[in-house]
């Protein structure tokens, strides 16, 4: 038999997002398009509203599948080349 203490910790805590930028202005923008229906529409829209209103550049757009965890390989990429990476869920 198993038995589960009601008053120990069943979760791991969750992680911390990295601080946002100041600014915006020359900073390189990455997308990551999970592939739900709309996502690709929705991020681009506010990338391009982002580089309009900030200077902001659009380096970097990567797909993944919204059931999955993004690839090492994926954010590795996005870790070297962006500064700030949109990602996000749509229907």
């Amino acid at each position: 038999m198993l038995i589960h203490r009601p008053d120990g910790g069943v979760a791991q805590a969750p992680a911390e997002l990295a601080p946002s930028p100041p600014v915006l202005a020359g900073r390189r923008i990455g997308i990551l398009d999970n592939r739900k229906p709309n996502a690709d529409v929705l991020l681009e829209r506010l990338a391009d509203r982002l580089v309009e209103r900030t200077g902001a550049t659009v380096v970097r757009t990567e797909t993944k599948n919204a059931a999955i965890a993004c690839s090492d390989q994926v954010l590795g990429l996005l870790a070297e080349e962006v500064d700030v990476i949109l990602t996000g869920t749509a229907d």
